[in-house]
Parts: structure tokens; sequence; C-alpha cells
């Protein structure tokens, strides 16, 4: 994956709160999606808010005004995307939010830009208290995805995806989808509280899969409004392959056979290693937001 060297980055889509120091008192988890890994834990272990640092209490949002000047120094061009980690994921959120921005009107929407916060350890939200331990995740409350840059190092290490660049895309493309979600109204069926391979849980977060492989289907041609050029020069078949390694890493049924040695469905809230690759290869072929229709069979 290569970025346009001349483009210029819009770091105002991401706040920089890694090292932010988070004011005291807690927070209540609710009011939508909490990632890739929370929910994992809580179901296979037993991990309950108090353990994994999510509490009841106050709803202060995390980060300081002061905290922007670490991406906004560095990340300047496309050719800072291309060197560096934290500048290639302020490049991948413009070009999402570029993607969603052209593709609402098409369709006689509005798109309204969510943010991305760079967090270390914990942060506050508008749904809560996290930790690092959470993964990514988008908030429906405030409209923001959080992201500790370190789950990309666990993506490889923990659950064995072949990681890359793109692998981080998918990351991220993935939680914007569920912001896709949120403004069309579709995010909710997520908040039933049903589990297992056949519950809206599991269509909501396939869906995300499906949207992030319709961006990527775009991303080499959605113009820039800094250039009137893509920002994503090129994509190579490595590259998906990479996105549909980490989609297939994160299966339910992948993370449950390595952390508890068993697959119990009835349990899943994601979808399985196959139905994650499908997904997202399903948006990526078809480019059409049409066709990811997950609660129709």
């Amino acid at each position: 994956m290569r970025f346009d060297d001349d483009a210029e980055l819009d770091t105002s889509e991401v706040q920089d709160a890694r090292g932010s120091r988070i004011p005291g008192g807690r927070a209540t988890v609710g009011g939508g999606v909490v990632g890739f890994i929370a929910l994992l834990l809580a179901l296979f272990f037993g991990v309950g808010p108090e353990e994994l640092g999510l509490s009841s209490g106050d709803t202060t949002p995390a980060a300081s005004s002061s905290s922007q000047a670490q991406v906004s120094q560095s990340c300047k061009r496309g050719s800072d995307a291309n060197t560096k980690e934290d500048c290639r994921i302020v490049a991948v959120v413009n070009s999402v939010q570029d993607y969603w921005s052209q593709e609402f009107p098409r369709r006689g929407g509005t798109y309204s830009p969510a943010r991305t916060v760079f967090f270390t350890q914990r942060v506050n939200t508008a749904c809560g208290a996290a930790t690092s331990a959470v993964g990514p995740f988008y908030c429906p409350g405030d409209r923001q995805v959080y992201l500790d840059l370190g789950f990309f190092d666990e993506l490889r290490t923990k659950f064995g995806s072949s990681g890359g660049p793109f692998a981080q895309a998918y990351v991220v493309a993935h939680e914007y989808g569920h912001h896709v979600q949120n403004l069309m109204g579709t995010l909710r069926k997520a908040q039933n509280g049903q589990q297992g391979a056949n519950s809206d849980a599991v269509k909501v977060e396939l869906q995300a899969d499906c949207y992030a492989g319709v961006w990527a289907h775009h991303a080499t041609t959605t113009a820039d409004p800094s250039t009137g050029r893509p920002l994503i020069t090129s994509l190579t078949g490595q590259d998906i392959k990479d996105g549909l390694d980490a989609a297939a890493a994160v299966g339910d049924d992948r993370i449950q056979e390595r952390f508890q040695g068993r697959v119990t469905p009835e349990t899943w809230t994601h979808g399985s290693a196959q139905q994650r690759r499908q997904w997202f290869h399903t948006g990526f072929r078809s480019g059409d937001m049409a066709a990811c229709n997950t609660f129709t069979p």
C-alpha cells in the first residue's frame, strides 16, 4: 500500500491522546460496539467490567487539548504516511472518510465525519472507560473510533495475522464501517443482547467487514480533496491478502480455539474466520454497499 507523497494529510480527523493522563473518575460501559476483544474476553473467560477497567460512574471524555501536537507536527504529507505507522493510520482515516463523504451524497444522504483517537493503556469515552485490552472500538455515543496502536503488534503476535500495513487499514476501515452503520441506523441491531452465529451482533460485524471491503475496492480511485488525486496510489494482491488474513485472525472460532481450546458458536459475537473473510471479499469484489446486506440469508 502506497500513498501519494505530495498529498496533504488532514490531522484534524485524528486526536492523539497517547501519553495523556486520564482524569480521575470512572465511566459506564454501554451504547454500542466495544471492539474486537472486550466482549470476547468477557464471554470466554468471565472477565467483567471491573477487570477490564470498565466500571460505573462519570462519563468524562479523555484527551487533553494539547495532545494533538504529535501527529499534527509529524504527519503532514503522504510521504510521512509511507514511512511512519501513526501517519499511515491518519492517511487511512482520511481515505476512508473521503470515500464515505462522496458515497453518501450519491445515495441521497450526508456523511458526518468521525474522529479517531489514539490512546495508550486507558481512555474514557461516552460509551465508558476502556483499557488497551479492549482493542480497537467505535463508540456511537461520541461518534469516535478509539485505537491503541499497540493492538497491531498483538494482531500479529497473539492472533496470528500475517500483519502488514493493509491489515492495519482493514481494522480502521472496519471500525468506520460501524460509524456508517450508526449513521444509517443499523448499529442499534447489535444492542439487543443476543449472541450466537446467527445473531444480529454477528450480522452487524460482518456488514462492517463488508463495508471495509467496499472502501478497499475504491481506495485507489477516490480523489483526495487536497490534490484531486487518490491519496492511496496502489494496493497489491498481497495487501488484500493481508486484509483477508487479518479478518480471519479475529474470527470468533479462531479466537476461541486459540484461547479456550474449543469452539462454541452459541457465544459468537463477530462471526467465524471464514465468514469474516467472505464478507470483506464480497465488499472488495463488488465495491457496492448494497452487496453488504448480511441480514438477509
